[in-house]
């Protein structure tokens, strides 16, 4: 039995200046589209290894061509139910069939084997495994991607973006090139997770060699009080109600770019704040089941699936009017790697053991 031994409250340091990726000049302004695509599981109750149902993924084709009329491609990142199960993978080979969409790594530890820690709050970031367990779940969803679906995955994010401060070198080891598993100034230490408060929306080179891309998903603090950032948020978040009162007053919001809980016009008043602030590359995201009413909290009734699809509405009618064109999985690796591209060399991305901070989620 592989070792379990966890770190806790690790936080993830901010890269420098000069290890930003400078994208090639001719890309333009792009967004990209990463879903995790996951087993359903009771998001109020503690996880199991027995949460394994895929039936949501049954939804994806339908989302997917909606997509596909408005020109968006997509990249899937698929966890280990949805790479095992005859059902499912049925219907991503179909996604992919296409020659565009793009298949990378979700990793859900507690149902991922080997099955070697006692699954729990803080067991559920992967980077609080021991290496050799983490390295061993990567290695059983890495190999279950390839027979399913003849890919080898070259994205990762980890479930609950559960990076650890071996996480990035493991990845590398294993071919991996993009990581998106970190969530531009979202702390998870309460739970056990890490902190990426130093983290912004830039895409930097990390790990060994600098050889991989780190893309952040994408954060933005918007209101009058905006440029405080994730520092005035976590200020914030000392004051009893503070960070509701300054959202009120229209001084102060965090906005991550997602469909899931975060209202359209926030969102168009954060997408007009990056273009503004000159971010080369928006990252958005959601859960595959979210597209099924009843499976997570955001879509629970076929009028809130209605709201999904008129929040991803208003969202590409603002892009469109500002010239900000979607980029395929494919194309970011191609782009993140041209041989223009070349990255530094410089040590890899550190990080420290800190305490907790207050903001959760």
């Amino acid at each position: 039995m592989l070792a379990t031994a966890t770190q806790t409250a690790y936080r993830h340091a901010a890269p420098d200046l000069a290890s930003q990726v400078d994208w090639p000049s001719g890309l333009g302004t792009r967004f990209a589209v990463c879903i995790d695509t996951e087993e359903e599981f009771d998001w109020s109750a503690p996880l199991s290894r027995d949460s394994r149902s895929v039936t949501a993924i049954d939804a994806l084709p339908a989302m997917h061509a909606w997509f596909a009329q408005r020109g968006v491609p997509l990249t899937y990142l698929v966890d280990h139910p949805v790479a095992t199960t005859p059902s499912s993978i049925a219907v991503m080979r179909g996604l992919i069939a296409d020659g565009v969409t793009t298949i990378g790594t979700h990793l859900h530890p507690w149902v991922t084997p080997p099955f070697d820690e006692v699954v729990g709050p803080q067991t559920s970031f992967a980077g609080n495994l021991a290496p050799a367990l983490e390295a061993a779940k990567l290695d059983a969803i890495g190999e279950a991607i390839v027979a399913a679906f003849g890919v080898t995955p070259q994205i990762y994010r980890a479930g609950r973006y559960g990076l650890g401060p071996n996480s990035i070198a493991l990845l590398a080891e294993r071919g991996y090139r993009i990581d998106t598993s970190m969530r531009s100034g979202y702390c998870y230490t309460g739970e056990g997770g890490p902190d990426f408060g130093a983290i912004g929306n830039l895409a930097f080179w990390c790990g060994p060699d600098a050889a991989m891309v780190e893309l952040p998903l994408t954060t933005i603090y918007t209101g009058t009080l905006g440029r405080g950032g994730a520092g005035l948020y976590e200020a914030l978040g000392r004051v009893p109600k503070g960070r509701g009162l300054a959202s009120r007053l229209g001084l102060f919001d965090r906005v991550a770019l997602t469909p899931e809980e975060m209202p359209l016009d926030a969102a168009l008043a954060a997408i007009e704040v990056a273009l503004d602030q000159g971010l080369a590359l928006l990252n958005f995201s959601f859960h595959s089941p979210t597209i099924v009413p009843g499976h997570t909290p955001y879509v629970r009734d076929a009028r809130d699936l209605a709201a999904f699809y008129a929040w991803w509405e208003g969202v590409l009618a603002l892009l469109a009017s500002r010239g900000v064109q979607p980029i395929s999985g494919r194309d970011l690796l191609e782009a993140t790697h041209a041989p223009a591209l070349a990255s530094p060399a410089r040590p890899p991305l550190g990080g420290a053991v800190v305490g907790a901070c207050s903001s959760t989620g």
